[in-house]
């Protein structure tokens, strides 16, 4: 069994990229544990050449059939478009990009499955065009969560089979409770972006550490997104942090995936605007707060049973909101057994959803 996943990057700079990279793989040996399985997105990856916008274009042309070729050395692609890129919010460039490459890796006669995955919005009617187009060669389509199936029902799309992030597939690691809270410092957040006001964050996030050391609890701030030439990494937003409180509290910046899932196991409990450092968190048996700054967060937590979700949009102010859920450690540490069962039974339904559809 030779597999393919698609649009996960097990050396990203972004650790949730990683996450939906191993995450996949380790959904795959589920049901396959000897498969050969390999990745691709921008640039470098199992491709024989750099795969890139230029080269996807050029397999439109009469002659070119390179990536075709390539393709059909796979039993099948698990597409997992970054989490949450079968939407038109990241632009209709980078939507037709993952589709048109889709389409042909179908056209080659591989069987294509959409891995677990937010899907839409959808706010153009050409982004409503391209996901009917999307699913009209795929051999079947998961969510992780119910809006996102609501979504594929609006615009047209074949049903979508539920199950959930595929970061629960991941080993949990062998860690004792060494410290106190662990927060998660957005780079994305800490800059100007599109999802909510970068200065209140900022500030929020300074008050928020004051308020915390002003009641004798331990606090380290850490990165998921770890140094680049992204101005959304989260090491200098956390080295600013780390500044203006004085160097008061800790920092930790992970080495890679498995490094900070070892960190946020041993935290008593994680604050983080990056879903997948919270996800970390829960799927290791941490309780987390998860500070949201678009769609992709309740839903599927909620999904889960976890009801501890703080929307940052349309806020003035979210500091006693975090306080009051951090006080709520007994609700945490009851919520967090019943997400980790709920998450295994959809994830067993992932399963069976990839190997109904590679018939394999």
């Amino acid at each position: 069994m030779k597999a393919l996943v698609m649009w996960a990057d097990e050396s990203s700079r972004n650790l949730g990229v990683r996450v939906l990279a191993q995450g996949a793989e380790a959904l795959i040996r589920r049901s396959w544990p000897e498969a050969d399985v390999e990745f691709q997105s921008f640039g470098n990856g199992a491709a024989p050449f750099p795969l890139r916008e230029r080269t996807v274009i050029k397999e439109l042309l009469p002659g070119n059939r390179a990536i075709t070729r390539w393709v059909r050395e796979y039993d099948f692609i698990l597409d997992m478009r970054w989490g949450d890129s079968f939407s038109d919010i990241y632009g209709l460039r980078r939507l037709v990009m993952m589709n048109t490459l889709a389409q042909i890796a179908a056209a080659s006669g591989s069987k294509v499955i959409m891995g677990p995955q937010t899907i839409g919005p959808f706010e153009s009617m050409p982004g409503r065009i391209l996901a009917r187009l999307a699913g009209t060669r795929v051999e079947a389509i998961m969510c992780r969560d119910a809006r996102s199936a609501e979504y594929c029902e609006e615009v047209g799309l074949p049903f979508a089979d539920p199950s959930t992030d595929v970061v629960f597939a991941l080993p949990v690691p062998d860690a004792k409770k060494t410290r106190d809270i662990a927060v998660n410092v957005s780079g994305l957040l800490s800059n100007d972006n599109p999802h909510i006001d970068s200065g209140l964050y900022r500030r929020s996030m300074v008050e928020l550490c004051k308020s915390l050391l002003n009641s004798n609890r331990e606090v380290t701030l850490f990165a998921h997104v770890l140094d680049s030439d992204s101005h959304d990494n989260d090491v200098p937003a956390v080295k600013q942090l780390q500044s203006e409180l004085d160097h008061r509290v800790a920092a930790f910046i992970p080495a890679g995936l498995d490094d900070v899932r070892e960190f946020v196991a041993s935290a008593d409990l994680v604050v983080g605007a990056r879903m997948h450092a919270c996800l970390n968190a829960l799927s290791t048996g941490t309780p987390a707060i998860p500070l949201a700054y678009s769609r992709k967060f309740s839903p599927l937590l909620e999904d889960l049973g976890w009801q501890h979700t703080i929307d940052l949009r349309r806020r003035d102010s979210y500091v006693d909101d975090i306080l009051g859920k951090i006080e709520e450690s007994a609700a945490l540490e009851a919520d967090i057994v019943s997400l980790r069962s709920k998450a295994e039974e959809l994830l067993d339904n992932g399963a069976q959803v990839l190997q109904k559809a590679v018939g394999l």
